[in-house]
């Protein structure tokens, strides 16, 4: 092809071969997808409207949430239509609309926990200037830069694909990421090697920072039994929702990078999904048990509508 403007869609693979189990594919699907919904909204809607929530650590895990439902909005309603479609497609703008969306929703989930470890690292390591380092104003800013910066590298990252010339219309996966479009470059470009390359490592940064963060917040909460305490209650839900996002990442980015063709095509997918299925729905469940003032608020709501 001549250039990119010739390409109008896009191909997906991976649902070819599931034409007998479509209409339960289809249900499991939805049934996740609406679970995400549930839960999310859940706590989404418990920390707006109790005053009593409106604190650093629960407006971080507010915009988790958010980010949960926003990154899955990019996959299951075009995930869904496929399934019931025999023709697998998604046009050219609407590839690079999902590749953002998906990209920006995962470097805005390491954001969001970069800044809770930050946040229990002030609590716990320094208390008594907790208050006056995590001010309103200061939470809004961090939000609001949690937010702002993953989605200004994606966009330089989805500008320097789309002014790329394509050669292929291909996609290898069940929805679209900026490295595939990228590998359908007629020819390889340097700002196509060092922003990505930036990327990875500004994320890597991001982790190397919760690891240090927690080094010192276990070396401080187990001198006595009340850190202890704090640091289950409050640090283990955080620390389990990184581990599984760096986990279901980790897993996508390296079979992307070096998968095998050996592996079944049910496998490839639920490996391409992973992080769109795993962190969305356990992360607000983990903080939902495990958080005493946000269980206890569903709970209180949930026995007023029995009892009403």
């Amino acid at each position: 092809m001549d250039n990119n403007s010739v390409i109008t869609m896009f191909t997906l693979s991976g649902l070819n071969g599931m034409a007998n189990y479509r209409g339960t594919l289809f249900a499991l699907t939805l049934l996740c997808y609406c679970v995400i919904w549930l839960v999310n909204l859940t706590i989404i809607v418990t920390i707006i409207m109790d005053k009593g929530l409106h604190e650093p650590m629960y407006i971080f895990l507010c915009n988790l949430c958010i980010n949960g439902l926003y990154g899955t909005a990019g996959f299951y309603p075009k995930f869904l239509i496929d399934l019931l479609s025999t023709t697998h497609v998604i046009s050219y703008a609407g590839c690079f609309l999902q590749g953002f969306v998906l990209h920006s929703s995962a470097c805005a989930d390491f954001s969001l926990l970069a800044l809770m470890a930050f946040d229990r690292y002030v609590a716990i390591c320094r208390p008594l200037v907790y208050h006056s380092v995590m001010t309103k104003q200061r939470v809004c800013l961090f939000v609001f830069f949690a937010w702002l910066i993953p989605f200004y590298l994606m966009f330089l990252s989805s500008i320097t694909t789309l002014i790329s010339k394509l050669c292929g219309s291909h996609i290898p996966k069940i929805y679209c990421v900026n490295t595939l479009i990228g590998n359908l470059a007629c020819s390889a470009s340097i700002a196509k090697i060092i922003i990505p390359a930036f990327n990875y490592t500004f994320y890597f940064g991001h982790v190397i920072f919760v690891v240090w963060s927690y080094i010192y917040l276990i070396r401080t909460c187990r001198t006595s039994k009340e850190g202890r305490s704090k640091f289950m209650q409050t640090c283990l839900p955080h620390l389990i929702s990184l581990i599984v996002v760096v986990v279901t990442l980790l897993f996508d980015l390296l079979y992307m990078r070096f998968g095998s063709q050996t592996l079944s095509q049910s496998v490839k997918n639920f490996m391409a999904m992973e992080f769109i299925l795993i962190p969305p729905t356990i992360n607000p469940l983990i903080y939902g048990f495990k958080l005493t003032k946000i269980r206890n608020r569903i709970q209180s709501f949930l026995n007023c509508k029995f009892h009403s």
